[in-house]
């Protein structure tokens, strides 16, 4: 990997990382590996399809996202740990020049520079340092999402509907005798216990059997996004026609195998640790800024601080502070996206 520095207006830089053709062959492999067990091909069993006939078939293209996402943020902290004579205070803005199997993975990343400040000497200031250690709980969780993510739901008969399961129903909502917008639907999954609906609804069904009908009373919340129903008491009649209950794989390597590139459990929490401790380590740098920000300030408003001090504190708080607001910035942005995909109707 190479990494030239061009040094552009406005306190910004251009970083173009060359990654060798070699790696970006292996990262395509990664890719085919994570793909395979997705990938049908008539003559072959799912996922024992080999890569050169995947590459026959669809061209090796098909891979190049996944590959790239792989590469990038590997090369990308490699170029910063040579690069060392600017210090980056934003995240990179990516943009792939060269993407071809066989040739050399090229890409550039333009970021925001601190600009060069000569500080004075704090003496007796301490800064707590945040742990970023990914610990067995945290792997845990990745591992019990993913789980989650790839359980599927088996129909139940024999019995009636218990927490957890998901229960297949029509509903009609009415106040007073009289339907309202948005109360009724049919053929509808919920999950119970999930608290998806208004409170009170799901725990009703508990007990509830295939073919019978629930009339459940329900009141709006106060606060509820449609004024007209706030606060108001409501029957919905039910009928459950189905009963599913989840199924969540066991967590071992051929779970590990189905659901990335990895062929051992180890391997797959390895990959999870490294991937925990990265994120830490951005969100440290935030939370070490505040705090430093936090010490500059007191510092300031102490009556016996120098001159000298007082603008040298100034000039560094001004830097901490257009880092700070550059990263709130682009956590912004993502709740905005989150927000906007994750609009629904439901009640």
């Amino acid at each position: 990997m190479s990494v030239q520095v061009e040094k552009l207006e406005h306190n910004m830089a251009k970083l173009t990382i060359t990654v060798p053709a070699e790696t970006f062959n292996k990262a395509i492999t990664q890719a085919y590996k994570k793909m395979k067990n997705q990938i049908s091909i008539p003559g072959f069993r799912k996922g024992k399809v080999p890569q050169a006939m995947v590459e026959k078939m669809y061209g090796a293209g098909m891979f190049y996202e996944d590959a790239a996402n792989i590469v990038i943020p590997e090369e990308y902290d490699k170029a910063l740990a040579e690069v060392k004579d600017i210090k980056i205070t934003s995240q990179p803005a990516i943009d792939v020049t060269q993407m071809e199997k066989g040739k050399d993975f090229i890409f550039t990343a333009e970021v925001a520079v601190k600009p060069e400040v000569t500080l004075g000497k704090y003496v007796g200031v301490t800064v707590t340092k945040i742990d970023t250690t990914a610990t067995e709980e945290d792997i845990q969780k990745e591992i019990d999402a993913e789980r989650e993510k790839n359980s599927r739901t088996v129909a139940v008969e024999d019995r009636a509907i218990e927490s957890g399961d998901i229960a297949v129903i029509d509903y009609a909502g009415s106040i007073d005798g009289v339907a309202f917008e948005g109360g009724t639907a049919e053929n509808h999954p919920l999950e119970i216990g999930s608290n998806s609906f208004i409170p009170g609804f799901e725990d009703q069904l508990v007990g509830a059997k295939i073919g019978e009908e629930v009339d459940v009373k329900v009141t709006f919340p106060e606060d509820y996004h449609a004024k007209e129903l706030a606060g108001k008491e409501a029957v919905f009649k039910c009928t459950v026609h189905e009963i599913h209950v989840k199924e969540v794989p066991e967590a071992d390597d051929d779970f590990a195998q189905d659901i990335s590139e990895f062929d051992t459990l180890a391997e797959y929490k390895e990959d999870i640790k490294k991937n925990l401790t990265e994120k830490k380590e951005k969100e440290r740098t935030l939370e070490e800024a505040f705090l430093r920000l936090d010490e500059i300030i007191q510092k300031l408003e102490k009556k016996d601080t120098t001159l000298e001090d007082s603008f040298l504190g100034y000039q560094e708080g001004i830097e901490l502070i257009k880092f700070c607001n550059q990263q709130i910035d682009t956590v912004e942005k993502k709740i905005l996206v989150l927000n906007e995909e994750g609009e629904a109707d439901e009640f």
